[in-house]
């Protein structure tokens, strides 16, 4: 009898043991995931890379300016297209908008009066592509997006639906359009308080977890519209008059710092600084028609600089230096790898983008040499833009235009950068060999790729 008490007592102790030991690899569990970064990731609509304080421009951007003393700073980012839909396209999965067939704004423009025929196109994020929210999500972070998606076949409900964020791997998601032009200037047209309320939301209630919040704004998209008190302290500014800057434009990106700034401000109240890595950059530049783009050629459509080239700042307080600045050379392609290395996930080999997380952390200073590549064969009616493929490999650009290349003319033009930032000296027929080179890398590219190309129309 006692031997069978014993036996029931060790087996009591056992079952206790076990018990204790599943409920510490639980919780050791829940503090390792816990211990991954944070992920925020803000991305503005149509800001061009002059136009905040910090890179230099008349605006008044007091939050980002001080957040980007808080990170780095870098001169040379670029786009993986000058219109909205390829770029962010192009951030959710890591690859390039010509591999992804999906190379202009959905829906695009009908151009019947063109001597091109734009290719048939993917008008949708396919739902089989890999999103970087859904491999952070299998990894136990908690996702959200709120503000513009427009990866979907339509932009509203209900044949937005089946392509919406939470069909890409977001837990939460608030999809925000741009204003009518008769919609009311005083009601925060273009969503900011609304998808900052909801963003300060999201981080309290998840405090607690890993996370990946995605805050795509609307601003400063057009319609140009704010509230007339906020216009009125920009009115008469004279470097904005010098810089043909509209002050309904100036009072939109301060609307949008200021917005910025609280979210940044209920990070650091909540205790996230230290472990949340921050992200601030535009899907393309700006639109030329409402604000010079200077230093660069043209905006927003062109694959020329005031089209691709946008302001990125990157804030981590335990790995990247305060006040630093780089010169490295990437595009949208490469926010893939690099978030998925700074938390110590594996990166997937079907990819184009390239990590740039050394260049973050200060253990390589990058390199202005990295190719970067541009495909757009369509018309873009707002800009004037026509279809061109576009390379930059170290300090030279060039560009093809397909129209010239189909029709036997002279289709290329070559920049050097370095000296020539604002594209106004073509070098094509001075440097024939390096836009020979050069031309040979972008059509091999286009092949690897495979490169939806425009046709020319039979005229009769």
């Amino acid at each position: 009898m006692k031997m069978n008490r014993l036996r029931l007592y060790l087996a009591f102790l056992y079952c206790i043991f076990i018990i204790s030991s599943c409920g510490q690899e639980k919780s050791t569990s829940i503090q390792e995931t816990r211990k991954l970064p944070n992920i925020l990731f803000i991305l503005a609509d149509d800001l061009g890379w002059s136009q905040l304080g910090c890179y230099g421009g008349p605006y008044s951007t007091p939050n980002i300016d001080q957040f980007a003393t808080e990170g780095m700073l870098f001169t040379q980012a670029y786009t993986s297209a000058a219109v909205c839909s390829p770029t962010r396209a192009a951030l959710m999965t890591g690859r390039y908008p010509a591999r992804l067939n999906l190379t202009d704004f959905i829906k695009g423009d009908e151009t019947p009066d063109k001597p091109l025929q734009q290719p048939e196109w993917q008008k949708f994020l396919p739902l089989e592509e890999v999103t970087i929210a859904e491999l952070l999500k299998e990894h136990g972070y908690k996702t959200a997006a709120f503000g513009k998606w427009h990866l979907s076949q339509e932009k509203i409900p209900p044949l937005s639906l089946p392509f919406n964020p939470d069909k890409q791997g977001f837990d939460e998601y608030m999809v925000t359009y741009k204003p009518r032009k008769n919609n009311d200037p005083e009601s925060d047209p273009h969503n900011i308080d609304a998808i900052t309320n909801r963003a300060m939301r999201f981080l309290e209630e998840n405090k607690d977890s890993s996370f990946f919040l995605y805050v795509s704004h609307n601003a400063i998209h057009d319609p140009i519209m704010e509230s007339k008190q906020l216009i009125q302290q920009f009115e008469g500014d004279s470097l904005l008059w010098e810089r043909n800057i509209k002050p309904t434009l100036a009072a939109m990106v301060n609307h949008l710092d200021t917005g910025i700034g609280r979210l940044l401000k209920k990070l650091n109240e909540l205790g996230l600084n230290e472990n949340t890595l921050v992200i601030f950059y535009s899907d393309n530049g700006g639109k030329e028609a409402y604000a010079s783009q200077y230093p660069f050629r043209k905006g927003k459509g062109w694959l020329y600089e005031g089209g691709i080239r946008v302001p990125l700042l990157v804030r981590f307080p335990s790995k990247i230096e305060a006040g630093s600045q780089a010169n490295h050379v990437l595009s949208t392609i490469d926010f893939f790898p690099t978030i998925l290395k700074s938390v110590g996930l594996q990166i997937p080999e079907n990819i184009d983008g390239r990590s740039f997380w050394e260049v973050l952390t200060g253990s390589s200073q990058g390199s202005d040499e990295s190719i970067q590549y541009w495909h757009y064969p369509h018309y873009h009616r707002g800009s004037g833009m026509k279809p061109a493929s576009a390379l930059r490999k170290g300090k030279y650009k060039l560009i093809a235009w397909h129209e010239q290349l189909l029709s036997g003319e002279s289709a290329y033009e070559l920049y050097d950068l370095e000296s020539d930032p604002s594209e106004e000296q073509n070098l094509a027929e001075q440097l024939p060999e390096v836009k020979e080179t050069l031309s040979k890398a972008l059509s091999e590219w286009q092949k690897e790729v495979n490169a939806q190309m425009p046709i020319l129309k039979n005229i009769e």
